[in-house]
């Protein structure tokens, strides 16, 4: 379900648009459709739609093959496009405006499935902050949410066979819904190839603008909130340098700015509550970052990584608000938890990360996972300082009035009038080295023994053999 996206973002105080349209004319066309597929018991069918030329096809292709009737659902959660022009676009296509579902979304998807997400400081394979993987549980949900709603029997959409968004969204949506249908035309149809898409959109009038007609960007791009991720194209060859016009959220970091900015962060619970003493919603929050990140060239991320459903696959990521997020949270936690707290997060993170990445946001183990992850936010409150310079990020200081950890009198390099001390670290060492001393004398007990061995054999070969025996007399 990748599309091409602008790269400004929508404003994040921006009212879902709920005023009635009214209905445009339908498509024409010639004779009454006869779907191939109606005996399959799809009555209603929910549609992730974007109003795009992809999801568009598949709108008139679901009426076509399958004889239903289609509900659209279309979502801002901050991929930077207008999407009531989505409304008509879907009243032309035949749709009823009582059908027609758009739905700003942004401060429910920064709420509850960035900040959740970043509060177990999640990166997939030690580099990607996960920017497309965490949407697709909202879509997911809300298409469930509309399917009861208006009494669907299916929902639809518009990954391909090949990626990860349609393990993601059907992984989903069974979790939700169990008995739902799912219907997945990229492994289904037979047009396969852009010319095909083409012929199919010009003989249903679907309109297709030039820069479609003539092979669009040479790049697949999705976008939200958190992020914007580039694949396809040219960037299938994995030694291709990508063009510096590619990137649109980002200034490069030689033209970033040449004079540092200094950030502070407020958390409370693990998440950013206020930007420079200035207290925001979470989606404003995750807004401004983005905006200063960008100015400051940081976020860019050029991988290979391995892929669900087996394969490789290179992709080109922006994510600037989140890579400030991931510095000053692990900031924040290094000064208010504890030592093995930490670590065992850091043990956990990989799995989370995979959770997320493979699909399983709705699974057991990972809310399981998600309630520790939580529980350890609790003193996760204070206040952390970055410097923002050319691409990079320094921590120039964190701070927590309630729930810090740091105590400067025993820490001290200076005299700290007994608070520590350090005679008993002898102690210490002693019981933490008792298990290596013990291994060192039997490793060494070992050599002596497979050294004395040879000598032996040495001296044993070297004594004079037992003189024969008289011969008898004749």
């Amino acid at each position: 379900m990748s599309k091409t996206a602008k790269a400004s973002q929508a404003p994040a105080t921006q009212t879902p648009v709920t005023k009635p349209v009214k209905a445009a004319t339908p498509v024409a066309t010639s004779a009454p459709v006869v779907a191939k597929k109606a005996g399959q018991g799809v009555k209603k069918v929910v549609l992730a739609y974007s109003g795009g030329l992809d999801t568009s096809i598949i709108l008139k292709w679901l009426q076509d093959e399958y004889g239903c009737e289609v509900v659209t659902f279309t979502a801002d959660i901050g991929q930077g496009e207008e999407i009531e022009p989505a409304r008509a676009k879907a009243l032309k296509m035949g749709i009823k405006p009582e059908n027609i579902f758009i739905e700003d979304l942004r401060e429910e998807f920064v709420r509850d499935f960035v900040f959740p997400m970043f509060r177990a400081n999640a990166l997939y394979e030690g580099e990607y902050l996960l920017g497309t993987s965490i949407a697709r549980p909202l879509i997911a949900k809300r298409l469930i949410e509309i399917a009861k709603k208006t009494k669907g029997d299916a929902i639809s959409h518009g990954a391909t066979g090949k990626g990860n968004d349609q393990v993601r969204f059907e992984l989903g949506a069974y979790a939700l819904l169990p008995g739902v249908k799912v219907i997945a035309p990229w492994r289904e149809w037979d047009l396969l190839s852009r010319e095909k898409l083409l012929a199919y959109a010009d003989k249903h009038g679907i309109p297709v603008d030039f820069k479609k007609r003539k092979g669009g960007a040479p790049y697949s791009m999705d976008a939200n909130l958190l992020h914007i991720s580039y694949e396809g194209g040219v960037l299938e060859d994995p030694n291709f340098e990508p063009e510096a016009s590619m990137w649109r959220l980002t200034n490069s970091p030689e033209k970033a700015p040449g004079k540092a900015q200094v950030i502070e962060l407020t958390y409370a619970k693990g998440d950013v509550v206020a930007i420079d003493g200035v207290k925001m919603s979470p989606a404003t929050v995750l807004t401004k970052l983005n905006e200063i990140g960008g100015k400051h060239g940081i976020g860019r991320l050029d991988k290979v990584e391995n892929r669900y459903v087996g394969m490789k696959s290179r992709g080109c990521y922006e994510t600037p608000g989140g890579t400030i997020l991931l510095s000053g949270h692990r900031a924040i936690e290094s000064i208010t938890l504890d030592r093995e707290v930490l670590a065992l997060k850091d043990d956990l993170m990989p799995r989370y990360a995979r959770m997320i990445y493979n699909g399983y946001w709705f699974s057991p183990e990972r809310e399981l996972l998600q309630g520790l992850i939580d529980k350890s936010q609790e003193t996760v409150n204070g206040t952390v300082k970055l410097k923002l310079y050319k691409g990079t990020i320094l921590v120039v200081g964190r701070e927590s009035k309630t729930d810090s950890l740091f105590d400067a009198k025993i820490s001290t390099f200076d005299d700290d009038g007994g608070a520590y001390n350090q005679a008993d670290a002898a102690g210490f060492i002693k019981l933490n080295a008792l298990r290596l001393r013990i291994g060192a004398n039997v490793k060494a007990a070992r050599a002596a023994s497979a050294k004395a061995k040879p000598v032996a054999a040495k001296k044993a070969a070297a004594k004079p053999a037992a003189k024969p025996a008289a011969k008898a007399a004749k």
